[in-house]
């Protein structure tokens, strides 16, 4: 698929309101006790040519999901406008993501984690060969997962853990050097899934 192709495959889905109904995460049991707190992150697609989708490994001093892998984001400040404004905000200040190359073509549905956050995914496309500034603080890392392995059907697959004598079950997907898992790992798989139900 060219860069033009997955451009035009993106815009459609993004065109289309995303469902009202937001996608609990599979960590959580039970209702959560109070409402959650808004979050966004920018799922930037690069449209290279080997079309990929940009994540960062956070670091592993964080107090909160040290190590793990995500997209650009965080909690959406009152200041912002909105979720989109948040993404961009949270990706410039953690990877030094410049909004002006970020084009946003529109949102998927909502998630709320076990955590307590609902995290609205801002919909993207990049170009290839940025220049980065990643937070020393909060970013150790940023990495492609390829766009042929988003699209593959048999690449994401379910693990269970055993934790605090209940069995979870999650997402997680393929890679060499890195372990992509949980709210991240499900948001992709909303975005495979909806790829893969439209056509241009």
């Amino acid at each position: 698929m060219t860069a033009a192709a997955l451009r035009l495959r993106l815009a459609e889905i993004a065109s289309r309101p995303p469902n009202a109904d937001p996608v609990f995460g599979d960590e959580i049991i039970s209702a959560l006790s109070k409402p959650p707190t808004p979050a966004a992150v920018l799922v930037p697609v690069v449209l290279g040519h080997e079309p990929g989708i940009l994540l960062t490994k956070r670091t592993s001093h964080l107090s909160a999901h040290a190590g793990q892998v995500s997209f650009p984001g965080g909690r959406i400040d009152p200041e912002d406008s909105g979720p989109e404004a948040a993404a961009l905000r949270e990706a410039h200040e953690e990877i030094g993501l410049r909004p002006e190359a970020v084009e946003v073509l529109g949102r998927l549905t909502d998630h709320i984690t076990g955590t307590g956050y609902r995290i609205t995914p801002i919909l993207s496309v990049i170009p290839p060969a940025l220049t980065y500034a990643l937070s020393v603080h909060e970013v150790e890392s940023i990495f492609e997962l390829p766009m042929r392995v988003l699209l593959d059907p048999d690449a994401p697959r379910r693990q269970r853990q055993h934790v605090k004598g209940v069995w979870r079950e999650y997402w997680v997907w393929p890679h060499p050097d890195h372990f992509i898992w949980g709210a991240t790992a499900a948001i992709l798989v909303q975005l495979a899934q909806r790829l893969r139900e439209h056509t241009v």
